[in-house]
């Protein structure tokens, strides 16, 4: 499965490390089984590429750093 889906994110979408987990309900994926699941750095240049399916997750705002 690939797609170039690109996912908007907002600073309070992202966990306490600043990631999200792909597969993501955000993403409009229904099923948690769709690939296995992969913790993606989103806060760390902003956006993040799932290696599995391809989605990109972007975060728009600011990102509290307070780790």
């Amino acid at each position: 499965m690939t797609t170039s889906t690109t996912i908007e994110l907002k600073p309070t979408d992202l966990n306490a490390q600043g990631g999200i987990f792909c597969p993501s309900p955000l993403a409009g994926m229904k099923q948690w089984d769709t690939h296995p699941k992969v913790y993606l750095d989103v806060a760390k240049s902003g956006s993040a590429k799932c290696p599995y399916c391809g989605t990109v997750y972007e975060v728009h705002g600011a990102v509290s750093h307070s780790h």
